[in-house]
């Protein structure tokens, strides 16, 4: 089967598990308790709801947004690149929130969080190599300096997510930074940090990955992460 309609089948996919649950979400957050009064394992409240819808939404934005920026401008967004991002939506959407994956499954915020820093790192390295074969600039970027501009542009892309995380914990009073527990109870200390700094360290972490390959790809002319960056039309 060739990519184009791999594709489209997975975003299809990707698409309706955004879609699908809207209505038994809001149904939920309308019959569902405002606290878990009884600490009942596993039991979810308004709030968490009013999370998930958000995330959904969100998700249907994401999912369209490559899209659009696409047909207004002259980005071109490789098939690879375009895959694993909304594979990565899918991810935090659906299975993190819907399907409750970030309380299931051990680690599953941290892994995402890894992943996401290699692609804001990966993105990083689109906008300099844009940058180097654009014409009207006449300065061309050495491959440290590319490897450098991209660890610290995800890293900073990282900690505006976590700001946004707590902006919206406050504004809609869900716990995006995960400062309470399942059952709600909430965290103190330490342990109420914990969430948002693991992220931190780990976006560092798979950022640094990728512009250590990407340093290499360019310095030695590799070609190992030119098929995943962003290009403009000539």
């Amino acid at each position: 089967m060739k990519q184009r309609d791999w594709k489209a089948i997975i975003g299809k996919f990707v698409l309706i598990s955004f879609v699908a649950p809207i209505a038994f979400i809001i149904y939920k957050i309308i019959v569902s308790p405002e606290t878990n009064i009884e600490n009942i394992e596993g039991l979810r409240v308004k709030a968490d709801y009013v999370l998930m819808l958000f995330q959904c939404i969100l998700g249907i934005i994401g999912f369209f947004l490559p899209n659009i920026i696409s047909k207004k401008t002259k980005i071109v967004i490789p098939s690879k690149m375009y895959i694993a991002y909304i594979l990565f939506l899918y991810g935090a959407v659906f299975l993190g929130e819907v399907r409750n994956y970030y309380y299931r499954v051990p680690h599953w915020d941290t892994i995402l969080h890894t992943f996401s820093g290699a692609m804001f790192g990966a993105l990083g390295f689109s906008f300099v190599n844009i940058l180097n074969k654009n014409e009207k600039v006449h300065v061309k970027l050495s491959p440290l300096f590319v490897a450098i501009f991209s660890f610290l542009f995800a890293v900073t892309l990282g900690v505006m997510w976590e700001i946004f995380e707590f902006t919206v914990d406050g504004l809609l009073g869900v716990n995006m930074q995960k400062f309470a527990l399942e059952n709600g109870t909430l965290l103190s200390g330490r342990l109420a940090v914990v969430d948002t700094m693991q992220d931190l360290i780990v976006d560092s972490i798979g950022a640094f990955v990728v512009s250590i390959i990407g340093y290499i790809s360019l310095k030695y002319k590799k070609g190992w992460v030119e098929k995943l960056l962003i290009k403009i039309k000539k």
